[in-house]
């Protein structure tokens, strides 16, 4: 049996009478772009981030691009962020003119290492953007201090962590927050989506013009901006979704309770959470033989993937801001991710667990 790594026509199949009806709800009022079920998706989600106030927008990467623009980030600016990230990260710093400056991660976490801050800073430092990786939250509280303590911006790159936690708090309340909702994301649409948190009240009235075309009426342009807004139709799926968001989390962290249980000492695990809350939108395991574990595993039928090969200092348009950041070198060599969407059944769980062990008995296990 093949074991996929995600199945979207196995999340689909149980609720497919209720998307259709909610499609067909929006094909009957015919309001197609920011109709009533995004105001009521925002407002959802805002409850649930415990945040007065969420844009919707057409992408992760717009909610990116967007929140740096209200934060009044751009040329002649830099942002520091990690290079351990999908490329939206730093891409969305390049679009609006700023300069991404890389620091290291913490080898434990594989986040935004706080202690490499001070010696990154310069005096055009404008924001801090960490990015709450596989459904891991960073330490928010020792970023946020240091962004207090020299009045830069914090935005949260929060793709992979919708429900995830720090000390009781949710990603994406602390500082600005921008999220996606692929549909490989822990909550996803039926095509691309985003939103903006957004924890205190600045930033409304500049974020609703700029998705808009920067438009403050009809018929009057406050701002150049393009079209980012949120599809109705997505919208008005996105809330069938969201209902279940809950079920969908306890199944992942179950898999990952298990996954932790037994595959200790045959590769690294993730970290403990401790006090944080994790929602595993990836499940990534280390080995410093990645690419035969990845090999054995695919030849099992595991559809096992990596999250990513290179850091985003390694891609060639990030050339001209590269330095050397040894842990996230390492770390990108080693990483591998299993499966763990709340579609995998225990039996496919249990194959997992099995291929992982006879690999790694083959090749050699971590060290863990």
């Amino acid at each position: 049996m093949k074991v996929p790594y995600v199945d979207l026509a196995a999340q689909h199949a149980p609720l497919r009478q209720a998307l259709l009806e909610a499609v067909g709800r929006v094909l009957d009022h015919g309001w197609f772009v920011l109709g009533p079920e995004v105001g009521e998706l925002e407002a959802r989600l805002a409850e649930r981030i415990e945040v007065p106030a969420v844009f919707g927008v057409n992408s992760g990467t717009d909610a990116l691009i967007l929140a740096l623009r209200a934060l009044g980030v751009g040329p002649g600016d830099e942002v520091i962020t990690v290079s351990h990230s999908f490329v939206a990260t730093a891409s969305a710093i390049r679009l609006v003119g700023a300069t991404p400056v890389f620091v290291d991660i913490d080898e434990d976490t594989m986040l935004l290492d706080p202690t490499r801050l001070e010696a990154a800073r310069t005096a055009s430092t404008k924001a801090v953007l960490p990015v709450h990786l596989g459904g891991f939250a960073c330490d928010l509280t020792a970023i946020a201090t240091f962004c207090d303590a020299h009045g830069l911006h914090l935005l949260e790159d929060c793709a992979q962590a919708i429900g995830a936690k720090h000390r009781g708090r949710p990603v994406g309340s602390v500082g600005v927050g921008a999220w996606s909702l692929h549909p490989l994301k822990v909550l996803s649409a039926c095509g691309d989506a985003g939103f903006v948190s957004l924890p205190g009240g600045r930033h409304e009235v500049l974020l609703r013009e700029l998705r808009n075309l920067g438009l403050r009426t009809r018929d009057d342009v406050a701002h150049v901006s393009g079209n980012s807004r949120l599809d109705t139709l997505q919208a008005a799926m996105l809330l069938v979704k969201l209902g279940h968001l809950d079920e969908w989390i306890a199944a992942r962290r179950a898999h990952a309770a298990a996954y932790r249980g037994a595959l200790r000492g045959w590769v690294r695990l993730p970290p403990e959470e401790g006090d944080d809350f994790a929602v595993y939108s990836a499940f990534v395991v280390r080995h410093p033989r990645r690419d035969a574990l990845v090999e054995g595993l695919l030849a099992r039928g595991i559809d096992a993937k990596v999250h990513y090969p290179k850091a985003i200092h390694q891609q060639p348009p990030f050339a001209d801001v590269a330095q050397p950041l040894p842990v996230t070198e390492r770390v990108v060599r080693e990483i591998v991710s299993l499966p763990v969407t709340p579609e995998l059944t225990e039996a496919g769980r249990e194959q997992v667990i099995a291929a992982v062990r006879a690999v790694c008995g083959e090749i050699g296990d971590a060290g863990a």
